[in-house]
């Protein structure tokens, strides 16, 4: 073996890439790369440090259909029902709040003030048949529950079909 067997650009000869599958220790220095530039990465969204409990995406939200109703639950918190927006159109639902966080604090020695702000907007698509003009919101300890009825043309459309056993 040869120093130059040992240096990575020293064989000009072989692929990088397939070296890096070959190799274990530049394979583990990738993932680990990656890992690192993932976290930095959540930093750079647009929501900054309110991203922490939403997600990349916006707010977590929940869609259960039952044979009357759609209900659509979104965790929002630290926001109240006067930071939340809520709309339908036709079969999307949509949400859109804002959430601002402002502290200060003067001891002796030390002055700190910090602000965040960031925004969210979330659409929801809707199966046919939902009665939009019945939709009720409910915004209770940061959970937002919007119940939207289905009409009745709607359940009058849904059949049962028995299961048997074969």
């Amino acid at each position: 073996m040869q120093i130059r067997d040992l240096i990575p650009w020293g064989d000009k000869g072989t692929d990088l890439a397939r070296r890096e599958d070959d190799n274990p220790v530049l394979a583990l220095q990738r993932d680990v790369n990656r890992i690192f530039e993932n976290f930095w990465k959540r930093f750079d969204q647009p929501f900054g440090t309110l991203d922490r409990g939403w997600g990349m995406t916006g707010p977590h939200a929940d869609v259960a259909e039952t044979e009357d109703k759609v209900e659509v639950s979104v965790e929002l918190p630290g926001l109240e029902e006067k930071d939340v927006d809520v709309a339908v159109t036709d079969d999307v639902l949509t949400i859109k709040g804002e959430k601002r966080a402002e502290r200060e604090e003067n001891k002796k020695g030390y002055y700190l003030s910090e602000r965040s702000y960031g925004s969210f907007y979330r659409s929801i698509p809707l199966p046919p048949g939902v009665d939009t003009d019945k939709a009720n919101a409910e915004f209770k300890k940061g959970v937002l529950t919007v119940t939207l009825p289905k009409t009745p043309e709607a359940q009058a459309r849904v059949k049962k079909i028995e299961v048997k056993a074969s």
